[in-house]
C-alpha cells in the first residue's frame, strides 16, 4: 500500500524506521493553504528550478523523482485535516495528487509512500 493512514505516533516509528532503512522523509506539518504544503514539500526534497508551486508541478515532481537518487521517499502529511477545514478542495486536490503519485512510483528505483496523520 502506498498511501497510509495512521496515529502521529505510528507516523513517527513510520518516520523512524523509513530513515533507519535509507528512506528519504519529509514532513509536512498541517499547513493551513496549499503554499504552505508546496513550500514544505520544495524545500525538503530540493525539488528542481522548474517547480511551479501549483498541483501540476506537484504531480510533475512526485511522479518523477529521477532527479532524487534511488531510494524510498516517505512523504508524512501531519494532520492534513488542519488544510481541508481552510480549502476542503485543494485538499482533495492534493491528495489524489499524493495517491496518484504514490501509484505511479510504485514500482519503480524511488518509490513514494505517502504517510497521513490524523483525519484526512
Amino acid at each position: 500500500m502506498s498511501v497510509l493512514q495512521c496515529s502521529p505516533r505510528e507516523a513517527g516509528q513510520v518516520a523512524d524506521t523509513a530513515r533507519r532503512c535509507g528512506a528519504r522523509v519529509v514532513e509536512v506539518d498541517g499547513p493551513a493553504d496549499r503554499s504552505g504544503f508546496y513550500a514544505a514539500v520544495a524545500a525538503q526534497l530540493d525539488v528542481p528550478d522548474w517547480f511551479g508551486h501549483n498541483l501540476d508541478a506537484l504531480r510533475d515532481v512526485l511522479t518523477d523523482l529521477s532527479w532524487l537518487p534511488p531510494g524510498e521517499v516517505v512523504l508524512v502529511w501531519d494532520d492534513p485535516a488542519t488544510l481541508a477545514a481552510t480549502d476542503a478542495d485543494g485538499h482533495e486536490r492534493l491528495l489524489d495528487v499524493l495517491a496518484d503519485a504514490a501509484v505511479a512510483t510504485s514500482h519503480g528505483e524511488r518509490p513514494l509512500r505517502i504517510v497521513l496523520t490524523g483525519r484526512t
